[in-house]
């Protein structure tokens, strides 16, 4: 006899998930033997350099690094996050108690609502559209997501003045993201002085994600939110080594500032993890040692790649803002199509794989986005197919 199963309440409360249609259309297309451009997913197509897969494969040989692994990592790659911190952004952390490696960031963010947030009488405020996690992992926790929406008549920055005060006293978490995820929009140190503000009016935890903030173009450096002065004594900042140094799969980053945000963190991390795999940890010290050269051409590549399809775009008649950061491109869908509509009109048309703005939520309707992991003349035959089907 067949058990019946059911979903937790929790899990029923997930919103669909829209890229698996996508995906499903994709592999249908690609079974009847057509060319397909994907630049749906932000997964690097560059390879992690040589000399990380080295120290890994040296340090996969070392016993000693077969055991278990410290939940916080081990001193030396603090030690180097710190020092890269300190280069980066002049920003002074305590190796022992301002830095938590992480199994990806994604496992951090998805986590930290679960340190804070007791009941659905707890708020997260999360960023719409944005990376889908900030609100699933509050949903998971039990809390209850507030969408803050990211427009484009407000540079995709959140309104902070917009939020009523009702929910304002009940958040816990706040979640954002600069450079930003879809949007590829860039924060001023004065929204970051806002964001402070805030915090400390309504005793709120500031989360920010910094993926991309060594992804840039045209001169622009992106600014970490640790920069600002008190950002440490509200929140904490997420950084991954998957999308700065081409390591998706290799599952480090680190979460840094706040020493009790990150205890707490740690301490649903020690029930729910076993850490780091420690030749993955010393790998990453290899990659935190990389320096400007490395940064460089590996911007060079998406420089070249983001002029390809920016051109292609204004070839179309679609105008946007060129993007200063990350590997992304937010635009607007032509008249009369939603953000689902076009994506497969393009997908089925022109076999070309973009991602629905409305996949990362209900701000993003009207938009879709390309990631730019392909290389150059592949993103110009994707914009010459996408102009064809016009």
């Amino acid at each position: 006899m067949t058990m019946s199963i059911e979903y937790s309440n929790r899990l029923k409360k997930l919103p669909p998930y829209l890229f698996v249609e996508v995906d499903k259309a994709k592999q249908g297309i690609v079974k009847q033997g057509k060319d397909v451009i994907d630049i749906g997913i932000g997964d690097p197509d560059m390879p992690t350099p040589k000399n990380i897969i080295s120290v890994l494969q040296d340090q996969a040989e070392n016993k000693a690094n077969h055991q278990y692994p410290s939940n916080r990592g081990i001193g030396v790659l603090r030690e180097e996050i710190a020092k890269w911190c300190k280069k980066r952004f002049s920003i002074s952390l305590d190796s022992e108690k301002e830095i938590l490696p992480l199994l990806g960031s994604k496992e951090g963010i998805g986590h930290i609502p679960v340190a804070f947030i007791s009941s659905e009488e707890d708020v997260v405020l999360v960023s719409d559209p944005g990376y889908p996690v900030y609100n699933s992992g509050t949903i998971l926790a039990g809390g209850t997501p507030y969408k803050m929406a990211l427009l484009k008549e407000n540079n995709f920055l959140p309104v902070l003045k917009d939020i009523p005060e009702t929910i304002a006293k009940r958040a816990k978490l706040m979640h954002i993201n600069y450079p930003n995820n879809p949007t590829s929009a860039v924060a001023t140190e004065e929204f970051f002085k806002e964001v402070i503000e805030f915090a400390h009016k309504y005793n709120v935890i500031v989360c920010h994600d910094a993926a991309y903030t060594e992804i840039s173009y045209d001169g622009y450096i992106a600014p970490s939110f640790l920069e600002t002065d008190g950002a440490k004594d509200v929140g904490i900042e997420f950084h991954s080594l998957s999308k700065t140094f081409n390591m998706t799969g290799w599952r480090i980053a680190f979460a840094a500032g706040n020493e009790k945000v990150l205890d707490g963190l740690a301490k649903v991390k020690s029930n729910m993890d076993s850490g780091i795999f420690q030749a993955v940890q010393y790998a990453g010290i290899e990659a935190l040692k990389l320096g400007s050269d490395f940064d460089e051409q590996r911007n060079a590549v998406y420089q070249e790649r983001l002029d390809a399809f920016y051109n292609g775009l204004i070839d179309m008649g679609i105008k946007i803002d060129k993007p200063k950061a990350t590997f992304y491109v937010w635009f607007p869908v032509p008249d009369g199509y939603t953000s689902k509509s076009f994506a497969m009109k393009v997908l089925r048309e022109a076999h070309v794989v973009i991602t629905p703005g409305n996949g990362f939520g209900e701000f993003g309707e009207g938009y879709v986005r390309a990631a730019l992991t392909v290389d150059a003349d592949r993103i110009k035959e994707a914009t010459k197919r996408i102009k064809s089907i016009l």
